[in-house]
């Protein structure tokens, strides 16, 4: 490990996060440099929690946010552009290190012209090679002077591809009690009714509202018909996003199942939750960390579905049965997605008492072996790799 002295003499560090989730994992990482690196200049592509730790963004997060195969070519050259304009602008300040944060789309191809320039590249948080994109570490090879790593399983993925890795746990484990405190939650909620609490949850895009959001709607329509007193609360994280989900209520003729619509606060839903009807992606992983009985669902184009399933070699989707290795929790993508399946998928999380307490041991165990102090581990990292860029 290189002295203080020699790490504080570097004064930049360029990171990009992609969307919100990327943005909340990059102010984990920037918390635990700050504290060794106070003086430290932090640029790039970042949201508020980023910024919140002195990050300065070069241009809105929300200019990059997209998902989908499909989705992302009327976008592209925008994204594209960007790309370009901040690789040049990197090159010429070349920074002592890059940090991509997630969003491998965008950030693996940004991170090979860097470290093929000479500038030292991290990426927090693997690609998911162990899904259905194992292609790439070919490319994560050429472009990744060393990867951190989030889940324990994939150190030895990359190890053995002869990537530098570091397993610094999931930040996640932290920011989630052990112990959710559903009554609190509620009540922070104004959940006060007497019924059973359901969390909906379609996703933060728009695409993932305009797939996912009509169906999980309809399915909760269908609940309602078997428990008259459940309460229905769905977090949105922004202005349109809520705008398009309230819509899809009006048009629906949904307003009599009179759901909770709230900005943000989607862990405080979760913790609020008896059961949780989630799109795909690390939303599933931070309902598992709140020890909640869940369905897992997702749709994208058709064209991206097509391309993705013939890619994938593993029967599972959703990260907590990825991580237990079984269908622990029901998945149902695509056409299987219809709202008579997801009511009765999530009627089974709602009264199957046994199998509530077997997810909750599950869980609990999931917890344990993803907690880590991942702020000041994926900081130490980083400042290692500044330190022997320095030797």
């Amino acid at each position: 490990m290189a002295s203080s002295a020699d790490i504080t003499r570097r004064q930049s560090i360029a990171l990009v996060a992609g969307e919100s989730s990327g943005d909340l994992l990059g102010s984990r990482l920037l918390a635990g440099v700050r504290e060794r690196l106070p003086e430290v200049r932090l640029h790039g592509i970042g949201g508020e929690h980023m910024m919140a730790q002195g990050f300065a963004s070069d241009w809105p997060m929300d200019k990059l946010t997209v998902r989908g195969l499909f989705e992302v070519i009327p976008r592209y050259r925008e994204i594209k552009g960007i790309q370009d304009a901040l690789r040049d602008k990197l090159l010429a300040d070349r920074p002592d290190v890059f940090v991509g944060v997630d969003y491998p789309g965008f950030n693996l191809g940004l991170e090979e012209q860097l470290k093929k320039a000479g500038i030292p590249t991290i990426h927090f948080i693997g690609p998911q090679i162990w899904a259905w994109r194992g292609w790439r570490i070919k490319k994560i090879q050429r472009a990744v002077s060393h990867m951190l790593v989030i889940f324990p399983f994939e150190e030895s993925i990359y190890r053995q591809a002869g990537v530098p890795v570091t397993y610094v746990g999931h930040p996640l484990a932290e920011v989630i009690p052990l112990q959710p405190d559903t009554r609190g939650a509620r009540q922070r909620l104004d959940l006060n009714g007497p019924g059973r609490v359901v969390a909906i949850l379609p996703g933060s895009r728009m695409s993932e509202l305009k797939q996912n959001g009509a169906g999980f709607l309809a399915a909760a329509r269908l609940l309602k018909q078997r428990d008259a007193q459940l309460q229905f609360v769905t977090p949105i994280g922004g202005d349109r996003q809520i705008a398009a989900f309230q819509e899809q209520i009006r048009q629906g003729g949904y307003e009599d199942l009179d759901i909770s619509v709230i900005r943000g606060q989607s862990h405080s839903a979760m913790e609020a939750a008896d059961a949780v009807l989630v799109a795909s992606g690390t939303a599933s992983l931070e309902v598992a960390l709140y020890k909640k009985p869940m369905v897992i669902s997702y749709k994208v184009n058709w064209a991206s579905y097509q391309i993705m399933r013939h890619m994938a070699y593993q029967p599972w989707v959703g990260l907590p049965n990825i991580l237990a290795r079984e269908f622990l929790v029901p998945e149902l993508l695509q056409h299987q997605a219809t709202p008579e399946a997801l009511a009765d998928a999530m009627w089974f999380q709602l009264e199957d008492h046994a199998h509530q307490q077997r997810l909750a041991r599950r869980f609990a165990d999931m917890h344990q072996s993803l907690l880590r102090d991942t702020s000041r581990e994926s900081a130490n990292a980083v400042c290692e790799v500044i330190g022997a860029r320095r030797r």
